[in-house]
């Protein structure tokens, strides 16, 4: 019960590695406030974990603020996961639409910010917090014609570092953690077609032979966002079978 009394926030927390933290946190002891676009699936995890399902579209200013007035209001946060992202389908860098950008942009970043802006504050009057951000190995070892998910995944890793050096004399731990590609609602997307031969050319780039697994995502979650890791900041955890070696 590495959570046990927290409470705990999972943006897109209604499916794929968000659902594999939620999970893992209230098996932890965590009460955690399930947070997705998707309202049913939210709901669906939420009463699975004994949590709280909140419609949340974190791209949008007016829609975190409603989020940050529903959590606050029944106490303390403790946790913060930015775990809510999109891709684009795979395609040369200038044939991606300005709309698929904006959307990629709005949802993988802004709403880092939008969040940070929406609870940093409380966790400084805490003098306590901690904020995880899903990143991904995009960010570190790039694939072809994923270009501005990369991008945006380099700069969720950057973000993390300076988020960190920054909020460090307030208590306040920011890390990450980059997965590889898991068998998720996003995995399609990233490929560009599920085919055997798609999958298998995606996984040879794993040395460890598998995709990675909600619950992979979720166990590493949990001890960057225990008490275990008091002493770490600013670090973006690969958890990718050695595909960033």
């Amino acid at each position: 019960m590495r959570l046990a009394g927290k409470t705990a926030i999972v943006t897109g927390g209604g499916s794929g590695f968000g659902a594999g933290i939620a999970r893992k946190f209230a098996a932890e002891g965590a009460h955690v406030f399930v947070v997705d676009i998707n309202s049913d699936a939210a709901s669906i995890i939420a009463d699975e974990v004994g949590g709280t399902a909140v419609t949340c579209d974190v791209s949008n200013a007016l829609s975190v603020g409603a989020l940050a007035e529903t959590v606050l209001s029944n106490g303390p946060l403790d946790i913060l996961v930015n775990n809510a992202g999109v891709t684009h389908l795979p395609s040369a860098m200038e044939d991606v639409t300005e709309a698929d950008f904006d959307r990629v942009f709005n949802v993988n970043m802004k709403s880092v910010f939008l969040l940070a802006r929406a609870f940093v504050p409380h966790f400084k009057e805490r003098k306590t917090g901690v904020i995880l951000n899903v990143a991904s190995t995009a960010g570190v070892s790039p694939r072809p014609r994923l270009n501005w998910y990369n991008a945006s995944k380099g700069w969720m890793i950057t973000a993390t570092k300076t988020m960190a050096v920054e909020l460090a004399p307030d208590g306040i731990r920011v890390n990450a953690i980059n997965p590889v590609a898991g068998d998720t609602p996003l995995l399609k997307t990233f490929m560009g077609e599920d085919t055997p031969e798609m999958r298998a050319k995606f996984l040879s780039t794993i040395p460890i032979g598998r995709f990675s697994t909600p619950e992979d995502m979720g166990n590493a979650a949990c001890f960057l966002c225990s008490d275990e890791a008091s002493m770490i900041t600013g670090v973006a955890m690969e958890v990718d079978g050695g595909r960033c070696i």
